[in-house]
C-alpha cells in the first residue's frame, strides 16, 4: 500500500506500543536527573559545581543535535519510512552508554572522572535524541484529528509515568533500599553496577518493542515528496528558520525556555531536599509513586475532555501555574518553620502535595505534544512540507540550553551553600538546609513567566479545523479540463518543499 494511504483507525495496542518508547526515555531521565549528581558528588567525591558544568555541556550539545536529527528524519526516504531508521539505530548505543555512564573505571583522578562523565553523558543524550525526536514526530503524524492527537499523546504521557515510576521503584525499593549502614542506599558504592546494567536492559527492551510494533504503521504515513531536497546543512537551516517563523511555535519556545530553567534547578535539588531537608529514607521515597499514579491517571482520563472544553491554550496555561506553585509549597512551609522533618504524618502530607506536581505536569506535557502536531499542519499549509521532526526537535534548542543552565545553577547552589561531600542525613547544618529550600522555592519564578507565554498560544479547535480544511482543498485534484490561471504556479503537494 502506498505511503499516505487511507489509514485504519488507531488501535490501543498501537498507541501503547508508541508510548512504550517514552517509557525508556522516562527511565533514563528519572534515574539520571535524580542520581547522576548524587553519584558523582556523594559517591565519587567530585565538586558539585564542576559536575553541573559537565552536565550542562551535554545538554548544550544536545540542543544543537536535536533539531539536526529532526530535520534529517523529516527528509528521510526509506522502506522503513522517515522515523524508524533512526529509532532502530539508537537502541543498542543508548543501552550501552547508560551502563558506561555509571561505571567509571577505578583509579581515575577527579579530572579524568569529569571527562568520563562529560563524554558518556553527552553521547547518551545524543543516542536518546536519535530515538526520541523521530519517535515524537511519529506520534504527531499518526493522526490528523484534533482530539485523537490528544488521545495519542495522553497515552504517551501515561507511559512516561510508567517509566518514571519504574525507575523510581527500582531505585528506592530494590537497588538503593535502606539498611542500617546506608539509610540512603544510593551512597553505597557497590549498588551502582547492578543498577546500571538492569536499567540499560529495560531501555533496550522498551525501545525495541516500540520500534518493532509501530513499524506496522509505516505504510499509512506521509513520505517526503520526490521533489523534496535531501537533508543537508542548507536545508537544515531553512527548516529551523521555517519553524521559528511560526508565531505559535515561537511563543511556545519562549515558554519552554523559562519552564526548563525551573525544571533544571528542581531536578538537580529534589533528591537533596528529600534526603537531607526532610530526612526521608529511600523506602519512604518509594511511596511518592502513590501521588504520581493518581496524578497521571487523572490526567490521562481528563486531558481529552479538557482540550474539548477549554482548548489547548487555557488547559496548558492553568496546568503550568499549578505545576509551578504546587511542588514548592511544602518547602516554602519548611522554610517558614511550619513543616519540618519531625512533623507527624509528614510523608503523607508530601505525597498529597505531589499530586499538584504530577497531574498538572501530565496535562501540560500532553497539551504541548498535541499542540505541536497542530502547528505542523500550519507549517505544511504555509511551506508545503511536513516538519514534525523539526518542530518536536527545535523546541529543545532552547529548552535544552536552558535546562543546561538550570542544571549548572543547581550545582552552583550546592557549591555556594557549601553543601558537604559524603554528607550524612541529620548532620547537615540548618543554614545549608535553608539554602536548599530557598533555591527550590525561588525556581518558581521562571515557571510563572513561562505560564504567561503559554497563555498567548493560539491553538484551538477552530484554528485546527480551518487549517485542515485548507490542506484538504489543496490536496484535492483539479477538475478535468480546467487550466491554472496565468502566472499561477503549481500547488505544493503534501510533503513537498516550498521556498519560504
Amino acid at each position: 500500500m502506498p505511503a499516505g494511504a487511507a489509514a485504519p483507525a488507531l488501535t490501543w495496542r498501537m498507541k501503547w506500543a508508541f508510548g512504550l518508547g517514552s517509557t525508556a526515555e522516562a527511565v533514563v531521565i528519572t534515574t539520571t536527573s535524580a542520581f547522576l549528581m548524587l553519584f558523582y558528588n556523594q559517591v565519587r567525591g567530585l565538586d558539585p559545581a564542576a559536575i553541573g558544568i559537565a552536565l550542562a555541556i551535554g545538554l548544550a550539545v544536545n540542543a544543537v543535535f536535536d533539531p539536526l536529527v529532526g530535520s534529517w528524519s523529516d527528509r528521510t526516504r526509506s522502506r522503513w519510512g522517515r522515523r524508524h531508521p533512526f529509532m532502530f539505530g539508537a537502541i543498542l548505543p543508548a543501552a550501552l552508554l547508560f551502563c558506561g555512564l555509571f561505571n567509571p573505571p577505578d583509579g581515575l583522578s577527579a579530572a579524568q572522572q569529569l571527562v568520563w562523565l562529560t563524554f558518556f553523558n553527552v553521547m547518551l543524550l545524543q543516542a536518546m535524541t536519535v530515538f526520541h525526536t523521530p519517535h515524537l514526530a511519529l506520534g504527531g503524524e499518526m493522526s490528523d484529528d484534533y482530539l485523537e492527537r490528544s488521545s495519542i499523546m495522553g497515552v504517551n504521557t501515561f507511559f512516561l509515568w510508567i517509566g518514571d515510576t519504574a525507575g523510581w521503584l527500582l531505585c528506592f525499593l530494590v537497588f538503593f533500599r535502606a539498611n542500617e549502614k546506608f539509610p540512603n542506599g544510593a551512597l553505597d558504592p557497590s549498588r551502582w553496577e547492578p543498577f546500571s546494567i538492569t536499567i540499560a536492559l529495560i531501555v533496550l527492551a522498551c525501545l525495541f518493542v516500540s520500534s518493532q510494533v509501530t513499524k506496522r504503521r509505516i505504510p499509512y504515513l506521509v513520505q517526503p515528496a520526490a521533489a523534496t531536497p535531501r537533508f543537508g546543512a542548507r536545508e537544515w537551516g531553512r527548516d529551523v528558520w521555517r519553524v521559528l517563523r511560526n508565531r505559535n511555535y515561537f511563543v511556545l519556545l519562549l515558554g519552554l525556555f523559562f519552564l526548563s530553567m525551573m525544571t533544571g534547578v528542581r531536578g538537580g535539588l529534589w533528591i537533596y531536599n528529600a534526603t537531607y531537608f526532610w530526612q526521608l529514607r529511600n523506602d519512604q521515597l518509594a511511596f511518592f509513586t502513590v501521588g504520581s499514579f493518581f496524578g497521571y491517571v487523572f490526567a490521562a482520563f481528563c486531558v481529552k475532555w479538557l482540550h474539548d472544553r477549554f482548548d489547548k491554550r487555557w488547559t496548558g496555561m492553568l496546568a503550568l501555574v499549578i505545576y509551578c506553585v504546587g511542588p514548592a509549597l511544602p518547602l516554602a512551609l519548611g522554610y517558614a518553620g511550619v513543616l519540618s522533618a519531625r512533623t507527624p504524618g509528614l510523608l503523607w502530607m508530601l505525597i498529597g502535595f505531589s499530586l499538584l506536581q504530577h497531574a498538572p505536569y501530565s496535562i501540560l506535557t500532553t497539551t504541548v505534544y498535541s499542540a505541536l502536531a497542530d502547528i505542523a499542519d500550519e507549517n505544511e499549509l504555509k511551506y508545503g512540507i511536513r516538519q514534525e521532526g523539526a518542530l518536536y526537535a527545535t523546541r529543545t534548542l532552547f529548552a535544552r540550553v536552558d535546562q543546561a543552565l538550570g542544571t549548572a545553577l543547581a550545582g552552583w547552589v550546592l557549591s555556594w551553600i557549601a553543601f558537604p561531600a559524603r554528607a550524612t542525613p541529620g548532620q547537615v547544618s540548618e543554614p545549608v538546609l535553608m539554602g536548599l529550600a530557598a533555591a527550590f522555592v525561588l525556581s518558581t519564578i521562571p515557571g510563572l513567566i513561562a505560564a504567561v507565554f503559554y497563555g498567548m498560544l493560539n491553538v484551538t479547535r477552530a484554528t485546527h479545523d480551518a487549517t485542515r480544511q485548507a490542506l484538504e482543498a489543496r490536496r484535492r485534484p483539479e477538475p478535468a479540463g480546467l487550466l491554472p490561471k496565468a502566472g499561477a504556479g503549481p500547488t505544493p503537494q503534501a510533503g513537498a518543499t516550498a521556498t519560504p
